[in-house]
């Protein structure tokens, strides 16, 4: 490997991409949307500025993510992200191609390692390294993985929830659930027009999440509410109602027993010696899904085992990423090439 070759991680998320380079210092931090004009396919607008134009777009327009579920869903407008990126984050002028480390989804195929893989060189990296992205989390969140202890990460974003029980710098145990952010804000959505017949959108209910959602029932004291405008599903005109915290509770009850049951089937899958790691040290919990209020009670409840959150969750792979290719020897095997 050139030892001159710039270096850049990229976490490749459904909901949002991040980079960084080997000093663990942030780059650039976009939505993973694109804007493109559907005839010709050109690339109108690529994160922040495709993310204004998400739901508000006239025919000929349309913002789409790229990435669902952690995968590519569209190769060729992943492939244009990921130049967009990587030349926002090292100029236009560059001399040599530089070496990139991206996350993956744990259960990802060899077909979708393939493809972004293929995507990477395409986009202009000279070398391309794919990484377990619980892999990534563990090392982020400062987990001694390289020791002969069970260390237990979950790691909630956007399109995937992954839990993996890491030891000896690889994953031992490991399950990629296609449950995360996105579905919990599915869940509000439908809610609400099941509930209260209105029809909002997924940014609404994003915002919804965000601003009043926990994971556990609150007390009348605790309860919060927010104003939701949308459109009445009967009449079609606009509408207004109060929603609350504990009608989030209940509306996205489902996909969180589907987080549970990714955690569960990992944990009846790792050793007794592991578990019994796991269950003095606990669980860490990482990606934008931690920072749900009373995530990690809900977890603990459900399962027995300590949930503890990150301190950075929203960081943890990014981080993971940086360190990693300040280390790449030490990390080598623990590389998908």
């Amino acid at each position: 490997m050139n030892f001159f070759s710039p270096k850049i991680g990229i976490d490749l998320g459904t909901v949002n991409c991040l980079v960084c380079n080997d000093q663990k210092e942030i780059l650039l931090n976009e939505p993973s949307i694109v804007a493109i004009i559907k005839e010709t396919q050109e690339i109108m607008a690529v994160g922040k500025d495709a993310l204004e134009m998400l739901g508000k777009t006239p025919e000929n327009i349309e913002a789409i993510r790229p990435l669902f579920n952690g995968a590519i869903a569209n190769y060729t407008i992943t492939e244009q992200m990921l130049a967009y990126f990587i030349t926002s984050s090292l100029g236009r002028v560059r001399i040599i191609k530089p070496d990139v480390a991206v996350s993956i989804p744990s259960g990802s195929t060899s077909v979708e390692y393939r493809a972004v893989l293929d995507a990477l060189n395409s986009a202009g990296a000279k070398n391309g390294y794919l990484v377990p992205e619980s892999l990534a989390a563990a090392i982020g969140a400062e987990l001694p993985v390289f020791s002969p202890t069970g260390n237990m990460i979950v790691n909630s974003g956007g399109g995937t929830t992954e839990v993996a029980v890491v030891s000896l710098g690889g994953l031992v145990s490991y399950n990629s659930v296609r449950t995360a952010g996105n579905k919990l804000d599915d869940s509000i959505v439908n809610y609400i027009r099941k509930k209260h017949n209105l029809l909002i959108g997924p940014s609404t209910a994003e915002k919804i999440k965000i601003k009043i959602g926990s994971a556990v029932k609150v007390t009348e004291n605790k309860q919060k509410n927010v104003q939701v405008r949308g459109r009445d599903n009967a009449s079609g005109m606009p509408k207004n109602i109060v929603f609350t915290t504990n009608e989030v509770v209940e509306a996205i009850e489902i996909p969180l027993k589907e987080m549970i049951n990714g955690i569960k089937s990992v944990l009846e899958n790792t050793s007794p010696e592991l578990s019994s790691d796991i269950l003095d040290k606990g669980m860490v919990l990482s990606g934008g899904t931690a920072l749900l209020p009373g995530l990690d009670d809900y977890i603990t409840q459900s399962t027995g085992i300590p949930a503890i959150k990150a301190e950075e969750p929203l960081y943890c792979v990014i981080n993971g990423l940086g360190i990693i290719l300040n280390n790449l020897k030490y990390f080598e095997r623990s590389l998908i090439k």
